[in-house]
């Protein structure tokens, strides 16, 4: 969300974002140092200085930790979708698709032993089944990711 030049942002000190997002100051301090959060700005008294996007962020984290992702693959995620859009909301519906395809794959990966067993006529009729939202789903990032790169 954009905000106009006499719109306030709301900043938050470690204390006060630890509280709001549930996650230790401590772990607010190692995320930092790994480059997953930086503060928006320091005070006077030379205070971190965190914002709504900080906060956005560390819940994100906090849900793909819970999904099973390393914090390297998240730090990862991170860094590849700011490359590619410096849009906020973009940024976190790619970030979504991203994280959603990569579950994906684990869960094929661990179907695969199934997958082996079927027989061909099942296979192909499952193959059938699920080609078209695939190609779709790859159709419309192609897109999304051509568009981006037109801005």
């Amino acid at each position: 969300m954009r905000h106009g030049p006499n719109e306030q942002h709301r900043l938050y000190r470690i204390g006060e974002l630890s509280r709001l997002s549930g996650v230790s100051p401590r772990t607010i301090d190692y995320y930092t140092g790994l480059g997953l959060l930086a503060p928006a700005k320091r005070s006077n008294g030379n205070y971190r200085l965190y914002d709504d996007e900080t906060l956005s962020r560390i819940r994100r984290i906090e849900y793909l930790k819970a999904q099973k992702f390393s914090l390297e693959e998240i730090r990862e995620q991170f860094s590849s979708l700011g490359r590619v859009t410096s849009d906020e909301q973009v940024t976190r519906k790619l970030a979504d698709l991203q994280s959603h395809l990569t579950m994906l794959e684990r869960e094929v990966k661990e179907l695969e032993p199934v997958l082996d067993q079927l027989k061909p006529t099942q296979a192909k009729r499952l193959f059938r089944a699920i080609t078209p939202q695939t190609a779709a789903c790859v159709e419309a990032l192609l897109l999304l990711l051509g568009k981006s790169n037109l801005m």
